[in-house]
């Protein structure tokens, strides 16, 4: 995207809408792989959700219909609204079992739960924290061990910057993207997500680029790439805005 709204959950819109199962558990494609192959975009009044063989489906930026339910992210339970038949009805087809669109509006809140955060922070639908930063210099690291070059979209950033230091990042705690200001506030533990192809959904059969990681960025049991943000000072952020260490 060429801009956003930095806001205390993280960028604008996003991560606002989730599948869930029928118990209300949240979906990912680290289960659902095919997930990878639903397209999502602007549209006039909403989004544009598209699928292979599907009729395109379109939603409200803001879903108002529908009942309310609790569902759960990790250890986490979290109120929602959940879409209507017809459009739960359109992901199952999709996935193949069923399974409903639940979406998060400005009413319901979820803390960010990590000793970084203050008592009053907050996150969307995401795994743990508002905002994802990677540089391109840590990405160049990798690659440079990998037979395979891999894409940014492997690791599904928010934030990409550009810097010619691998793994930079990790010494930032705090940082400015134009007039915002985001805390740098702990490292992202990377899963079996990210040997998946983006644009197919395939797994890599090597279990690449995590077993590379496996091998330099291994922090007890966890593989570390990439850094949580928390937003403090909220703005509109642009490609190319300045990025300072502060």
């Amino acid at each position: 995207m060429p801009s956003a709204r930095l806001e205390a959950r993280g960028l604008a819109n996003d991560r606002r809408y989730m599948l869930v199962d029928a118990k209300g558990r949240f979906l990912t494609q680290r289960e659902h792989p095919r997930m990878a192959l639903i397209d999502v975009s602007f549209a006039a009044d909403g989004w544009r959700v598209e699928a292979p063989g599907r009729v395109p489906l379109d939603l409200p930026r803001t879903l108002t219909a529908g009942g309310d339910c609790a569902v759960r992210i990790w250890r986490d339970t979290v109120a929602a609204r959940l879409a209507g038949e017809d459009v739960n009805m359109w992901f199952s087809e999709v996935l193949g079992f069923a399974c409903g669109l639940v979406h998060m509006g400005a009413e319901q809140h979820r803390p960010v739960v990590n000793d970084a955060a203050e008592f009053d922070d907050e996150v969307s639908f995401a795994d743990s924290a508002p905002v994802l930063l990677i540089t391109t210099g840590s990405l160049a690291a990798l690659n440079s061990r990998l037979e395979k070059p891999v894409t940014m979209a492997r690791f599904r950033p928010n934030l990409v910057v550009d810097d010619e230091q691998g793994f930079a990042e990790d010494s930032w705690r705090r940082i400015a993207v134009g007039q915002a200001e985001l805390d740098v506030a702990w490292p992202c533990s990377r899963c079996v997500l990210t040997t998946f192809d983006p644009a197919t959904g395939e797994r890599d059969a090597g279990g690449e680029p995590l077993e590379t990681l496996k091998t330099f960025r291994r922090v007890g049991p966890r593989v570390m790439f990439g850094q949580n943000l928390i937003p403090r000072r909220c703005a509109e952020i642009r490609v190319g805005d300045p990025v300072s260490v502060l």
